[in-house]
C-alpha cells in the first residue's frame, strides 16, 4: 500500500496521475558497479510504500536485464504502479562508451515487443523514444509510437533528451506525456528551450539524474579515486581530475542549505528540483535513483522540503560555473542540437 502524503503530479494531459518523486531503477542491474539484488528488492517495495509509483527502466540498462529484474515487482503490483520504459539506445557490452541509435519502424517494433516479454506485460505504461536518431524524422518515429498506442500495446508516449522544436514537431502527431532529461543544480541546459515547449504543450518534465549522479550528494568527490572500475561515471567528463575538484567545490552553498534545514546535500538537491515545478509553472517528477531503502527514504523525504527564495537564490548560480560537459559526447542530447 502506497502513502498518500506523497503529493501527485500528472503525466501529460490526460496521462496518470504519479506521486511526484519516481524511482530511477537503471542502477539496480547497470552502469554504477557492483549490485545487491536483495537490496534492490526491498528498495521497490519501500519506495511503493512511501508513494513512489512511476518506475522506470530501459531496455538497453543492461542490455534487458533491468527489464527482467523488474518483472516480479510489477506483476505483483501491477495496479498501483505506472511503468515507464525507453528505445532506442543499444550499448556493445564490449564497448561500453559506445551508443547506437536508431528510431526507424521495423527497430521500434521489435523493442517494444521484446520490452513486453521481459516485463512480462501486456501494455507499458509509459514508452520513452530514449534517444534522437537525427536522420529519422521525429514525426515518423512518433507516428509508429502513435501506432503502438492503437495497437494496445502502449498507454502514453515520452521522448527523452529532444529540443523544444523535436518536442513541438513530436506534439503535432500525437499527444506526449513526458519528456525525460537531465535536470539538476549541475544541469539546466533544459531551461533555454525544451521546459517551456513543455509547459506550452502540457507536457511534464521527468528529470533523471536530478542528484548530478551522486555528485551532488557529496558521497565521492573524484570518479577515478572513489568509484569501481566498472562504474561509468568514470567517464563522466565532470568527475574526473580537475574538473571533479572544482565541481566539488561547488557544493558548499549546498551544505549551507542543508545545514539550515537539518537535511542531506541530496535532500537539498531534490528539494531544488521539485520546486522547479513551481518555478517554472508546469508537472516535474523527478527519478533519482538508488539501490537501498535507507536512500528511498531520504530522497521522498525531500518532497517535504520548501525552499526559501534566500535559499534558491543562494543555490541559483551553481550550474552556470560546473566544469565539464554532462557527457563526453553531447551529440546525444537535447542541448548537443540547440
Amino acid at each position: 500500500m502506497t502513502d498518500s502524503s506523497m503529493p501527485t503530479a500528472r503525466l501529460g494531459t490526460g496521462g496518470p496521475e504519479v506521486g511526484v518523486q519516481g524511482l530511477g531503477c537503471m542502477g539496480m542491474s547497470f552502469a554504477y558497479g557492483p549490485t545487491d539484488t536483495d537490496a534492490s528488492r526491498a528498495t521497490l517495495e519501500r519506495a511503493l510504500e512511501l508513494g513512489v509509483t512511476l518506475y522506470d527502466t530501459a531496455d538497453a540498462y543492461g542490455a534487458g536485464e533491468n527489464e527482467r529484474f523488474l518483472a516480479p515487482f510489477f506483476r505483483a503490483h501491477r495496479e498501483e504502479v505506472v511503468v515507464a520504459t525507453k528505445f532506442a539506445l543499444s550499448i556493445p557490452p564490449d564497448e561500453p562508451t559506445r551508443r547506437i541509435i536508431r528510431n526507424d519502424a521495423p527497430y521500434i517494433r521489435e523493442a517494444v515487443e521484446a520490452s513486453l516479454r521481459r516485463l512480462d506485460l501486456d501494455v507499458i505504461d509509459l514508452y520513452y523514444m530514449h534517444r534522437r536518431d537525427v536522420n529519422v524524422p521525429i514525426e515518423e518515429t512518433v507516428g509508429v509510437m502513435a501506432d503502438l498506442v492503437r495497437e494496445g500495446k502502449v498507454k502514453h508516449l515520452g521522448l527523452s533528451e529532444v529540443t523544444g522544436e523535436e518536442l513541438r514537431a513530436a506534439r503535432m502527431v500525437h499527444p506526449i506525456a513526458a519528456v525525460q532529461s537531465e535536470w539538476s543544480l549541475f544541469s539546466r541546459d533544459i531551461e533555454a528551450g525544451v521546459v517551456p515547449a513543455a509547459r506550452e504543450l502540457g507536457v511534464a518534465l521527468v528529470p533523471y539524474s536530478p542528484l548530478g549522479r551522486g555528485f551532488l550528494t557529496g558521497s565521492f568527490a573524484d570518479a577515478d579515486q572513489d568509484l569501481t572500475p566498472d562504474d561509468f561515471r568514470r567517464q563522466q567528463p565532470r568527475f574526473t581530475g580537475d574538473n571533479a575538484a572544482a565541481n566539488a567545490a561547488l557544493l558548499a552553498p549546498v551544505r549551507t542549505v542543508a545545514e539550515a534545514h537539518g537535511a542531506t546535500l541530496g535532500q537539498i538537491a531534490l528539494a531544488w528540483v521539485q520546486q522547479r515545478a513551481r518555478v517554472h509553472g508546469l508537472p516535474v517528477i523527478p527519478i533519482p535513483g538508488t539501490r537501498k531503502p535507507a536512500r528511498v527514504e531520504e530522497n521522498t523525504a525531500a518532497t517535504r522540503i520548501v525552499l526559501t527564495e534566500d535559499e534558491l537564490s543562494l543555490l541559483e548560480p551553481i550550474a552556470d560555473k560546473v566544469a565539464g560537459d554532462r557527457y563526453a559526447d553531447m551529440t546525444f542530447t537535447s542541448a548537443g542540437r540547440e
